[in-house]
């Protein structure tokens, strides 16, 4: 997905999630555009059980989880951050969707 100055993609780590990465890196490098990757998490219980029982060191460590598996993604497809492009990886708690959705809002509201 583009915005206006960036190429927003998703990134679970799946294969399908990898190859949308490599495609999306080759996007931005040929328009001269940012690679904003966004990786969504939620606790695994989901948002309402974690509310009633809210752990901030848990959360924290679920976001850390989180950006190693961003960090391994761009591992897995580039065997680092790619040089040639520039690059933003944001990690976001939140569905994939709504992620997804706020990060090419932001962009078109930037500009």
């Amino acid at each position: 997905m583009a915005a206006a100055g960036q190429v927003v993609v998703g990134v679970s780590g799946s294969l399908a999630g990898l190859a949308a990465l490599r495609t999306a890196a080759r996007a931005a490098r040929s328009s001269g555009r940012v690679l904003v990757a966004v990786l969504a998490w939620e606790p695994p219980e989901g948002e309402v059980l974690h509310a009633r029982n809210p752990d901030s060191a848990w959360a924290a460590r679920c976001a850390r989880e989180a950006a190693a598996r961003l960090d391994r993604a761009f591992e897995e497809a580039f065997g680092g951050t790619p040089s040639e492009v520039t690059v933003v990886r944001r990690v976001v708690r939140a569905r994939p969707g709504r992620a997804l959705r706020r990060a090419t809002a932001r962009d078109f509201a930037a500009g």
